[in-house]
C-alpha cells in the first residue's frame, strides 16, 4: 500500500457492527474515511443475534433497510422468565406491529449476514477505502490531525493514515482506548457463561419465543435466532470443569429436554465472561471511542451492539457537521455526554436482569420466585430511550433528547426518507411565522428541511403534545417543541451553524 500524504476527514479502526455503520453513515454523508481492520474477513460464527426498531431505523438512514430486513425476523413473541418450577415470572414483550421508529421493535439476526451486507454498501462510496489485515501499532495526534501506524499481516510493513479525526471501533481490548488511556468502571457483573449455538436439522417442539431458564440450578437462556438457528447460553457454575463442559458430549447433555445431537448441529460452543463496565473519558481531542471500545453489557437485554450502532448514529452526523463548517469542534464533547448515561441506564437494567436470572442460591430462588407470583407476569419493554445533557433544548425534558417517531406518510414513504440525513422544522406556515428572520435564517445555513405544510400524521403528534412546531436533528432525536415564536427562536439555536 503506497504512503497517503492526503488527510481523510474521518479514520475508523474496526469493521466490525460499530465500524460498518460508522463508515456507512460517513460514506453516505459524502466523508472519505479509511478503515482499519486487522482481521482478513468477516468471523463466520455467530456472535450478535438481536437488533431493535432504532438500530433498523439507523440502519435505514445508511440506506440499507431492505437489505437488513431480508436477513432478518421481527422479534414477534418477546421473553418469558421461567422458574425451576416452570412458571413465567416476567415478560419482556413481542410483536410484529409497526412500533414507533416505523418497524418492529425487535430483531433476531445472524452477525456474519448483517456484517455482509454492511461492507457490501460500504463499496457504494468511493471515497471509503477499507484495509484488511492491517493491525495498529501507533497512535500520535497533533492540531491537524491524528497518524495512526498500521502493520500489514501480508508484508509486514508499516503504514502511516492520517486523518481530521480517528474512532476506535475496535472491540474490547481497544488499542485506541489504551491510546487515550480511559480507564473502564465497573459497573458490578461480571460472570462466564457458555454459549451454544445450533441449527436444526430437523423439525423439533421448541418455543418461538426467547426463554430466561431462571433455575437455580442451571440458569440458562434459549433464543429462536433467524431460520433453523437456535442458541443456548448457559451459565458456567463455580465447580464446573470448564474445559470438559465444552466438550459436545457434556454440551448435548445440558440441553438434552429440548434437542438431540440427531436433530441439529452444532455449530458454535464457547464460553465467554459476560461483564458491565463502562469507559470513563469517550475523547482525547481527535480520538473517539465507540461501541464495546467503551462500554459492554452483559447480553440480557440484547442490546450489546445496539449500543454500538446508536454511538456510531450519534457521533457521524456530529462529525459530519463539524467537518462541513457548520458546527464548532465543541458539538463533538456533546457525544459522551449525550450517550454515556443512556449506555450506563440499558447495563444497569440488563445488570437487574442478571440477578434475577442467575441467581443459583436456593432459598434466594424461592424468596425471588414469591415476589413475582404477587400478581400475573409483569409485561415489561425498554425504558425510554433518554439522552444525557447535550445538542437539545433542556427545558422539554419529557421530549427533548428522545427519538421522534416514523411515521408513514400520505404519500407512502417513512418519514426519514423524506428527511434524509438532515435536520428538520415541521410546523404550520403560521407557526413557523412566528420565528424571527434570523431564525429563519439559520434554519437555511443549517440545511435544516423545513416542513410548513405537515403531513396529517405529523398534525397528529403537534396536537397530541401541545406543540406549534417542533425541530429534529439529523438522527432523528428531537432538539425541542416549541408553543410559541420564542420558543422556536430558543430552541433553533441548538441547530449546528458556525456564524
Amino acid at each position: 500500500m503506497p504512503e497517503r500524504d492526503d488527510i481523510a476527514d474521518v479514520a475508523i479502526v474496526g469493521l466490525g457492527p460499530t465500524g460498518a455503520v460508522l463508515a456507512n453513515l460517513l460514506g453516505a454523508a459524502g466523508r472519505s474515511v479509511r478503515v482499519i481492520e486487522k482481521e482478513a474477513g468477516i468471523f463466520p460464527l455467530p456472535r450478535a443475534i438481536h437488533f431493535d426498531g432504532e438500530v433498523l431505523r439507523i440502519l435505514q438512514a445508511a440506506g440499507l433497510r431492505e437489505q437488513a430486513l431480508a436477513i432478518s425476523r421481527p422479534g414477534t413473541q418477546g421473553m418469558h422468565f421461567v422458574n425451576g418450577a416452570g412458571e413465567t415470572m416476567l415478560i419482556r414483550g413481542g410483536t410484529a406491529a409497526v412500533g414507533p421508529h416505523g418497524c418492529a421493535n425487535n430483531y433476531y439476526f445472524h452477525q456474519p449476514q448483517l456484517e455482509a451486507v454492511l461492507r457490501e454498501g460500504l463499496a457504494r462510496f468511493p471515497r471509503v477505502q477499507v484495509e484488511l489485515r492491517h493491525e495498529l501499532v501507533g497512535v500520535e495526534q497533533d492540531g491537524e490531525a491524528v497518524s495512526l501506524s498500521h502493520r500489514s499481516a501480508e508484508t509486514g510493513q508499516v503504514h502511516t493514515t492520517r486523518a481530521r479525526y480517528v474512532v476506535g471501533c475496535d472491540g474490547a481490548r481497544s488499542g485506541v482506548r489504551e491510546s487515550i488511556g480511559s480507564p473502564m468502571v465497573d459497573l458490578g457483573l461480571r460472570q462466564p457463561w457458555l454459549v451454544f449455538d445450533v441449527v436444526l436439522e430437523q423439525p423439533v417442539d421448541l418455543p418461538a419465543h426467547t426463554v430466561q431458564h431462571c433455575d437455580p440450578r442451571r440458569p440458562m437462556t434459549y433464543c429462536n435466532v433467524v431460520g433453523e438457528r437456535r442458541r443456548w447460553e448457559i451459565m458456567v457454575l463455580p465447580d464446573d470443569d470448564r474445559e470438559a463442559l465444552v466438550q459436545p458430549q457434556n454440551l448435548w447433555k445440558m440441553v438434552a429436554p429440548w434437542v438431540r445431537p440427531d436433530q441439529a448441529r452444532l455449530e458454535r460452543a464457547a464460553i465467554y465472561t459476560f461483564q458491565s463496565v463502562i469507559a470513563d473519558g469517550w475523547r482525547d481531542r481527535r480520538l473517539f471511542l465507540a461501541g464495546d471500545a467503551c462500554h459492554q453489557t452483559p447480553p440480557f437485554l440484547g442490546q450489546g451492539m445496539c449500543a454500538g450502532i446508536r454511538d456510531a448514529s450519534n457521533l457521524a452526523w456530529k462529525l459530519d457537521a463539524v467537518l462541513a463548517g457548520r458546527a464548532p469542534d465543541a458539538l463533538l464533547d456533546t457525544y459522551e455526554s449525550e450517550r454515556k448515561p443512556h449506555v450506563r441506564a440499558l447495563i444497569e437494567l440488563a445488570v437487574r436482569l442478571g440477578d434475577i436470572i442467575q441467581t443459583t442460591d436456593p432459598v434466594l430462588a424461592s424468596e425471588r420466585d414469591a415476589r413475582f407470583q404477587a400478581g400475573r407476569p409483569e409485561i415489561f419493554e425498554l425504558p425510554p430511550q433518554l439522552l444525557g445533557a447535550g445538542a437539545f433544548d433542556p427545558t422539554t425534558p419529557e421530549l427533548a433528547g428522545r427519538p421522534f417517531p416514523q411515521p408513514q406518510l400520505e404519500d407512502g414513504r417513512l418519514l426519514d426518507d423524506l428527511l434524509e440525513r438532515r435536520s428538520a422544522v415541521i410546523g404550520s406556515r403560521q407557526a413557523l411565522s412566528a420565528a424571527s428572520p434570523e431564525t429563519a435564517l439559520r434554519w437555511q445555513r443549517s440545511g435544516a428541511v423545513v416542513i410548513d405544510r405537515p403531513d396529517p400524521r405529523l398534525q397528529d403528534w403537534l396536537r397530541a403534545h401541545d406543540a406549534n412546531a417542533v425541530i429534529l436533528r439529523p438522527d432523528r432525536y428531537i432538539v425541542g417543541v416549541a408553543r410559541s415564536g420564542a420558543d422556536l427562536d430558543r430552541i433553533s439555536q441548538y441547530l449546528p451553524v458556525v456564524p
